[in-house]
């Protein structure tokens, strides 16, 4: 049984949303009261309506406009504002969205070093490692982190997940070796990229939209994704994506964002109705993602696609010394050990 943001933890995330820095607005008016008018623009980049992105902005939508009686009006767009991550939060920053998702890499990019941990291979080995992190006391300082290095640009609604990356390519891997000489759409920089150089593969930049294509016209080898997303853009049936190896190398992150000057400037009843939303969409989109990773990984092979298993011990033992040495370069060593000690 998966579980889901426990009473403590969602209470204290509420607590670090709410409490610092925020003005009194003087409304204080109970939840189930005539809310103010609102409008929230949020949005992801995936464009398959079948995504579990979609259906956890769907039920923040629900659930905003449900507990605020309409008075909130919740806009979700799947990709049409944008497929890149670096689009979204662009218009995050402008205003032109209020709640949109991004992966740990590109938090990093924007110079919170410290949630490029979350990326690391073999970091989490299993969903309920995942959960206990990300719900617990260590989701809770990276969200502060985020907050207090963005200078407010971003706050931390939720966490999701984007599944469990394996391997897919024009071959099965049987062993590290087959891995070779290897294209590979992946992080081309990084630890990420490290990683698959250290396995002999050759990190290559392919922008998601094109992969299908790329993976078809023998651009790239290989690529690394959960079932859901790559089952869903057809990847298994492309000559260089017939073959999926279940390495299990990354239990993913995904992080829901608010500007936090635009969540500091509503009244309290619309925090509380956001923070609301927020919490049912992270039960709702972790059920739909869980779910469809064995609903499209059955596809896959109903497709034609062909699976196999792996002996992961040679792969965690090369990424188990880099993931120390990123630690360290970023200052994250004690968080490591926090996520280790909780295996």
């Amino acid at each position: 049984m998966k579980k889901f943001l426990s009473t403590t933890a969602v209470l204290a995330l509420s607590l670090m949303l709410v409490g610092c820095g925020e003005q009194e607005t003087g409304s204080g008016s109970e939840k189930g009261s005539e809310a103010e008018s609102l409008k929230i623009i949020a949005t992801h980049n995936q464009t398959s309506p079948e995504n579990p992105y979609q259906t956890g902005l769907l039920k923040f939508k629900e659930v905003a406009e449900s507990d605020s009686e309409g008075a909130i009006e919740v806009e979700v767009h799947a990709g049409t504002l944008g497929t890149e991550e670096s689009e979204l939060v662009e218009k995050l920053k402008l205003g032109a969205a209020d709640v949109v998702l991004v992966s740990p890499g590109f938090m990093t990019a924007t110079g919170v070093k410290e949630v490029d941990l979350l990326a690391l291979p073999y970091l989490f080995e299993s969903y309920e490692h995942w959960e206990k992190v990300v719900d617990g006391e260590i989701g809770e300082e990276l969200a502060q982190l985020i907050n207090q290095k963005s200078n407010n640009d971003f706050k931390v609604l939720g966490y999701w997940t984007a599944g469990v990356r394996h391997y897919y390519g024009k071959k099965p891997l049987e062993s590290i070796e087959d891995l070779k000489g290897m294209t590979i759409r992946t992080q081309t920089s990084g630890v990420v990229a490290n990683y698959w150089m250290q396995l002999g593969a050759i990190p290559t930049s392919v922008a998601w939209g094109e992969l299908y294509q790329a993976l078809q016209q023998n651009v790239v080898d290989s690529s690394e994704n959960a079932y859901p997303y790559f089952v869903q853009q057809n990847h298994h049936k492309t000559p260089n994506g017939k073959y999926t190896t279940e390495t299990g190398h990354d239990y993913t992150t995904r992080l829901l964002l608010v500007s936090g000057k635009k969540f500091d400037s509503l009244t309290d009843e619309q925090k509380e109705i956001l923070l609301a939303a927020a919490e049912a969409s992270v039960k709702a989109e972790r059920q739909a993602l869980y779910t469809q990773e064995e609903e499209y990984k059955k596809m896959a092979l109903e497709d034609g696609a062909e699976i196999n298993e792996i002996d992961r011990t040679p792969f965690i033992d090369i990424a188990n010394p880099l993931n120390v040495k990123a630690a360290e370069d970023i200052g994250a060593e004690e968080l490591l050990k926090k996520i280790n000690d909780l295996k």
